[in-house]
């Protein structure tokens, strides 16, 4: 699967996430990566629950993958930052 089946979760509200994921299935994509970090994991959640139980029924979540990124400190010699991850995928 490509990148381009990506929907990247930030500050937007879930609405524009939602009619991502729902453009990407009308275009035939079988399966989507919703991907988010941090603060923006609980947006991901609602996302996929917003696309599963109001507008695509048949969508069902195929895998859940969590995990933990490095990110190096905002200052200089500051230790690293660990960030929590998650990576939704849902299939038609």
């Amino acid at each position: 699967m490509s990148e381009s089946n990506a929907v990247l979760i930030g500050r937007k509200p879930v609405m524009n996430y939602v009619l991502a994921c729902i453009t990407l299935f009308h275009r035939g994509v079988k399966e989507v990566n919703v991907k988010a970090r941090g603060r923006s994991i609980s947006v991901a959640v609602d996302v996929v629950e917003v696309v599963r139980r109001r507008f695509l029924p048949d969508v069902k979540v195929k895998k859940i993958g969590i995990g933990t990124e490095q990110l190096g400190s905002r200052e200089e010699g500051g230790t690293p930052t660990n960030v929590s991850t998650i990576e939704i995928t849902l299939e038609q």
